[in-house]
C-alpha cells in the first residue's frame, strides 16, 4: 500500500507469487475456454500488455509472413493507452504459446482475425478480458486480485531481477519512472534482506 494525496491508503493489485501463477495458468486448462484464458493471462504477464491491449490484437500483429510468432512486434497508437505505438517484445515461452495457440484453431485461423475472439469470431471487448480474468483467478483461489495482475507480475519480475528502470518502463509503456515504481511489489522478506546487509 502507499498513501494518496489525502492521507488514506490505496490498495494495489496484488501481485502473484510464482506458485500461485502456476496455480492460476493450471486451472485454465480446467475450465471453458481455458487455452484462450490462458493465452490472455500470458500475454498480461510475460508480455505486461493491458487489457484493452490484448482485446485489440490480431494475429497478424504477431505472426510473421511464414506465420511464426515474431520476437517483437508494435502495438499501433490507437490501441495503447498513452495513444502513442510501442514494441512489445515475446519471450520463447510466450512465442511458444502463440504457436501452440495459433495451430489448434480451426475455422477462425486466419491472420487477420482477432487473437483473443469471442465464441462468434469477434474481438473481445476489454471489459470481457477482464471478466475472464476474474472468473479463473476466482477459481484458482486468488483473492484481492484486479486485471492489472499480470502488468504488475511482470514489471515486479524484472525490477528484482535487477533490469534497468528505464527499459521496464519502455516495456510497461509508461512515460514517467513514478507510474513504473508504483507496479513495483516488495514483500517483508525482501525489506528483512535489505537491512541485513547493513
Amino acid at each position: 500500500m502507499f498513501q494518496s494525496l489525502v492521507g488514506e491508503p490505496v490498495k494495489q493489485a496484488k501481485v502473484l507469487s510464482s506458485v500461485e501463477l502456476k496455480r492460476v495458468v493450471a486451472i485454465c486448462v480446467t475450465m471453458q475456454n481455458g487455452k484462450r484464458n490462458r493465452l490472455m493471462l500470458m500475454l498480461s504477464h510475460y508480455a505486461g500488455m493491458r487489457v484493452g491491449e490484448i482485446a485489440s490484437l490480431k494475429w497478424t500483429d504477431v505472426l510473421d509472413k511464414d506465420l511464426k510468432p515474431k520476437a517483437m512486434f508494435y502495438l499501433k497508437a490507437e490501441n495503447t493507452k498513452a495513444k502513442e505505438a510501442r514494441q512489445v517484445h515475446l519471450n520463447a515461452k510466450l512465442q511458444k504459446e502463440l504457436a501452440t495457440y495459433w495451430a489448434q484453431l480451426n475455422r477462425w485461423k486466419k491472420p487477420e482475425r482477432p487473437v483473443i475472439q469471442s465464441q462468434k469470431g469477434a474481438h473481445f471487448s476489454p471489459n470481457s478480458v477482464v471478466q475472464a480474468f476474474k472468473r479463473v483467478l476466482v477459481a484458482a483461489g486468488i483473492e484481492d486480485a484486479s486485471s492489472h495482475i499480470g502488468r504488475r507480475w511482470f514489471i515486479t519480475q524484472m525490477a528484482h531481477a535487477g533490469v534497468s528502470p528505464k527499459v521496464i518502463m519502455e516495456l510497461a509503456g509508461h512515460k514517467q519512472l513514478t507510474t513504473t515504481q508504483r507496479y513495483i511489489d516488495v514483500t517483508d522478506e525482501q525489506k528483512r534482506s535489505a537491512v541485513d546487509l547493513l
